[in-house]
């Protein structure tokens, strides 16, 4: 048997084996936390990013300024 290694909870052992150590309730709270953004780049494809740093100059002819 598994707990939440938030509030204590039960968490289902096929949860636990796919990596989640959270019950639903304490996931959902931490999901919403986490921001991304995903960005066109030119004359390419999308990119999927989590730091807001990386963004800046991104879009700029295929090079990245800082």
């Amino acid at each position: 048997m598994y707990h939440c290694i938030r509030c204590g909870e039960h968490v289902s052992t096929s949860r636990y084996e796919l990596g989640y150590k959270t019950c639903m309730s304490c996931g959902d709270i931490e999901a919403k936390q986490k921001q991304h953004c995903v960005a066109p780049m030119h004359k390419s494809n999308y990119m999927h990013f989590t730091n807001a740093d990386d963004l800046k100059g991104i879009n700029n002819k295929g090079g990245i300024i800082k």
